[in-house]
């Protein structure tokens, strides 16, 4: 016949007496009391690691270095600040695009590579927050203007950035152009 309760524990025999006291007894045979607490002291905990301080100078500089690429006609040089992995999300126009790969397609089909092309980049930073209690992440909130293009235009963006090794890149940017004529951006 199968057992419908469950199996309650056995109670304490004396050989576990035995093992739950042995260490009591270690530190009650100490031979002094300053060897008694060393060697029956709870262990120090792990220190936390050390929280980075967030500089949102350093989170803009990204975008700096962005805007002096782009206006030196180096695509590449732009591009360095985003994330060079499939995690890396872009989303413009009503698309998303997924990856690092996908994302330098459409900026080299789009823009092209030389000042010709690309033109005059501008950004108007609004805000820059640091994301959780010890910064891993920012996010940056802002104005662009793009002249001197056949793909002129303006328009707002936010970006996400994570603090790496190397330092902060984008994980994800988030750019929206305004209609013709609604939005001043910065000159």
């Amino acid at each position: 016949m199968a057992r419908l309760l469950p199996r309650l524990p056995r109670a304490a025999g004396p050989r576990s007496l035995a093992l739950a006291v042995l260490p009591l007894t270690a530190c009650a045979t100490s031979p002094s009391p300053a060897t008694a607490a060393a060697d029956c002291a709870e262990p120090e905990p792990e220190p936390a690691p050390a929280c980075e301080s967030f500089d949102p100078d350093q989170v803009s500089a990204v975008l700096e270095r962005q805007r002096e690429a782009w206006n030196s006609g180096d695509l590449t040089g732009f591009l360095a600040s985003y994330e060079q992995t499939e995690r890396l999300l872009f989303t413009s126009g009503a698309k998303i695009r997924r990856g690092y790969d996908e994302t330098h397609a459409k900026y080299l089909a789009r823009y092209g590579e030389s000042t010709e092309t690309m033109g005059t980049l501008a950004f108007e930073i609004l805000d820059v927050r640091g994301l959780g209690e010890c910064p891993q992440a920012a996010i940056v909130l802002g104005r662009w203007r793009l002249e001197d293009t056949p793909e002129a235009g303006e328009g707002v963006f936010s970006v996400i950035l994570e603090r790496q090794e190397g330092g902060w890149v984008i994980v994800h940017d988030h750019t929206s152009a305004a209609p013709q004529g609604e939005l001043t951006a910065p000159k």
